[in-house]
């Protein structure tokens, strides 16, 4: 099992935006696995301020980040999924970096598809009618941010 490298990512880009002395932010999809003040998500979304003065016992784990921090006054405790995290990038000029977010149910289908597609066409074998459907999709591409 290969671990995902988005927290290692995610803590990269918060300890470059402490040394620049700039703001680190999160973007997140909010979902049953979220825990987030209600109230404050727009469209299924949330914007957190994950800077030390907003933040207190801030953990960005492997599988978590987790935080307390006060939201109209009244302190509250955040847990956000690392696959829920969709950019960490700086408040003041927006650099930082953008995930892509997949959908359980759009992965289980992409498996299933793939899956069917190998069990159907032997490894090696190329299709005489020159139909490509039978041929397994190309593997997904990168869409990382250079950061400066």
């Amino acid at each position: 099992m290969t671990v995902s490298t988005k927290p290692y990512l995610v803590r990269a880009i918060y300890e470059w935006c402490l040394d620049q002395g700039l703001t680190p932010y999160i973007a997140a999809k909010v979902d049953e696995a979220t825990r987030v003040p209600p109230g404050y998500a727009r469209d299924g979304q949330i914007v957190l301020n994950i800077g030390p003065d907003a933040t207190h016992e801030l953990v960005l784990g492997n599988e978590r980040i987790s935080f307390q921090a006060r939201f109209g006054g009244i302190a509250h405790s955040l847990s956000v999924p690392v696959p829920n995290v969709m950019a960490v990038y700086a408040r003041e000029n927006g650099h930082g970096m953008a995930f892509e977010i997949d959908e359980p149910a759009a992965i289980d289908a992409k498996l299933d598809a793939e899956t069917e597609v190998s069990r159907l066409t032997p490894v090696g074998s190329e299709s005489s009618s020159g139909d490509d459907s039978t041929k397994p999709p190309p593997p997904p591409r990168s869409h990382l941010k250079v950061v400066k």
